[in-house]
């Protein structure tokens, strides 16, 4: 997969911008990860949800993908349930 296969089409504002920000992050490893996610997700995230997305994407890659793989671990404030469901979904989206 090269990029989204969702379209914003029916999305509010707000997730059109998280939709494209989670697609274009700098490096390819984070394009997948948030990316293939919000395609999933977007629509149904609740506003808490959308908040918390919202401050992952805007911590940089090298902070933020060790994360993802469990190499670190993120600051309190952005160890949530969205992020614990994002590292849930990155498991299991894992081609065979």
């Amino acid at each position: 997969m090269t990029g989204t296969t969702r379209s914003s089409n029916g999305l509010d504002d707000r997730r059109k911008r998280l939709l494209f920000r989670c697609w274009h992050r700098g490096t390819r490893e984070m394009d997948l990860i948030l990316g293939r996610f919000a395609d999933a997700e977007i629509g149904i995230l609740a506003d808490l949800e959308l908040k918390q997305l919202e401050d992952l994407v805007g911590l940089e890659d090298p902070e933020l993908y060790p994360a993802f793989v469990g190499d670190t671990q993120l600051d309190e404030q952005y160890r949530t349930p969205l992020f614990e469901r994002i590292k849930l979904f990155r498991n299991l989206d894992k081609p065979l």
